[in-house]
């Protein structure tokens, strides 16, 4: 079972009748499709990609958003959805034939019931607004990637983002209810709901994280939870990676679930503290943020315990936040990460990968080797407490090869991530950057599996097509690529 293969490029007239087409069904302003307009849509977070669409659709409701899809699934026209663009992956880049269907002007917040603790909000909203708008109440909405202040409820339920408290509190997929979307074919779907079960087969936790592949959200019901009364962080400094990576583990083997653990290597540190004056240790080799939230008694009593840890497993200094301000600079450091690179490097590539809590150390070791062999210096930041993994490899693109090495590093990264028995990515998703490395991860039968699911919501394959999920030919021509003394597997089984 394999995906449809590319259609060949549109004549001019097939694109003025379905811009004509788009005109009936959108006001004037919600269409773009002079190049002036849409090429700040070119591309997501992961620049180095880039393809102008032929239009740009800003919906303003559901019924103009099942008018969009009705008349691209009539026209055979390819659809990318789009939240904010802050994606990392690729996975928002427009195809040249097809439509980028933008959420940015749904963005009301329908109803916030502190009781039910509960919201229900546009795929527009912005993840931050969520808890801002809660915030009388006492309540506030968990998840909080690094790029909260811009990103929208919609992107972050296409990718599944996470956040620095991601360890306690969850990603997007436990703190969703319900999802309200459309389908290629302009029938809305209820996914969840309310109560804490759904009646028939889970396809909320199907479709989060599905990469816009399977339909367009237009409202989501959140949980909210009670912003606890008392808050600090610990800063325990490592004169090595392998220390506070085995110290990672060291604290969840003692019991102990910390709201957040965070850990940044020297480079990473010394990269942030000129910009955000966060207060780190910038002698340490690695240091780790340990985040303890509840009561007072619950919070000095954890902190307690956590040092303890911390002090065994070999940190040679700690500091705890002793006041809010001093806890927000803290995280403003680590959130602050990625554009803080672009003062020691003239661009970077942020990677994502997830590995098992005991490895941690093993991978940091790893990634220091791959420094030498591809020649480029590489940062590293991650959610340490789930081990989702952040390198940020750093390059000049001016530099010739430097970003075919960047790439390759990148690559290399994600193998070692599926050999210690991890996963190609954790919270950024698969999109167009790691579609070759689906292929390093799962079998054959595994990737037919995905291909059907996409084929059940969406058969015409029209939803952000060639993207997340390889076809068996792709994958085929990678296992080629990539047999290392033949114990590659897509090599035997494709080829079986």
């Amino acid at each position: 079972m394999n995906a449809p293969t590319e259609a060949p490029p549109l004549q001019q007239h097939q694109r003025e009748a379905i811009l004509a087409a788009l005109r009936a069904v959108l006001p004037a302003e919600c269409l773009l499709s002079e190049q002036e307009d849409t090429r700040p849509y070119e591309c997501d977070g992961l620049t180095a990609y880039r393809q102008l669409p032929m239009a740009v659709a800003l919906p303003q409701n559901e019924e103009q958003l099942i008018a969009v899809l009705k008349v691209c699934r009539q026209l055979q026209v390819p659809i990318v959805p789009r939240g904010a663009g802050t994606g990392l992956s690729g996975g928002a880049m427009p195809i040249a034939d097809g439509i980028v269907i933008s959420t940015a002007k749904m963005s009301r917040i329908v109803a916030l019931d502190p009781l039910a603790r509960t919201a229900r909000v546009q795929p527009g909203v912005r993840n931050l607004a969520i808890s801002e708008a809660a915030a009388p109440h006492g309540l506030y909405y968990a998840p909080d990637p690094s790029s909260q202040i811009a990103c929208t409820i919609g992107g972050n339920v296409a990718e599944n983002a996470g956040g620095v408290h991601c360890l306690k509190y969850g990603l997007t997929v436990h703190n969703v209810m319900r999802v309200r979307m459309v389908s290629i074919e302009g029938e809305v779907i209820e996914l969840g709901g309310a109560a804490l079960d759904a009646p028939g087969l889970d396809l909320l936790a199907v479709f989060i994280g599905s990469e816009g592949m399977l339909g367009v959200v237009t409202e989501v019901t959140v949980r909210l939870i009670p912003k606890p009364p008392v808050a600090k962080v610990i800063m325990a400094s490592f004169d090595n990676v392998v220390s506070g990576g085995d110290a990672v583990a060291a604290v969840i083997a003692a019991g102990i679930i910390p709201a957040g653990l965070e850990m940044m290597d020297k480079t990473s540190a010394r990269m942030v503290e000129p910009f955000v004056r966060a207060g780190y240790d910038i002698d340490a080799e690695a240091i780790l943020l340990c985040e303890s939230d509840g009561l007072q008694e619950e919070v000095e009593e954890e902190i307690g315990r956590m040092s303890e840890v911390l002090f065994r497993a070999g940190a040679n200094a700690i500091a705890v936040s002793q006041n809010e301000a001093e806890r927000m600079r803290f995280w403003s450091g680590r959130k602050n990460a990625f554009p803080a690179a672009g003062r020691i490097s003239p661009d970077y590539y942020c990677m994502d990968g997830t590995i098992p809590r005991k490895r941690v150390a093993e991978v940091l070791v790893g990634i220091a080797e791959m420094e030498k062999t591809y020649g480029l210096r590489c940062a590293n930041v991650f959610h340490a407490g789930d081990g989702n993994l952040h390198p940020l490899i750093l390059f000049d693109a001016n530099a010739p090869g430097e970003f075919n090495r960047a790439e390759q590093f990148g690559e290399a990264i994600l193998a070692l991530c599926v050999a210690v028995g991890g996963t190609i990515t954790g919270e950024h998703g698969v999109g167009i950057e790691k579609i070759d490395s689906m292929c390093e991860q799962f079998e054959v039968s595994e990737i037919a599996a995905f291909i059907g699911v996409k084929r059940a919501f969406d058969g015409a394959f029209l939803l952000n097509p060639n993207k997340a999920i390889p076809t068996l030919d792709r994958c085929a021509a990678y296992g080629k690529r990539q047999a290392r003394g033949g114990l590659f597997k897509f090599v035997k089984q494709v080829n079986a």
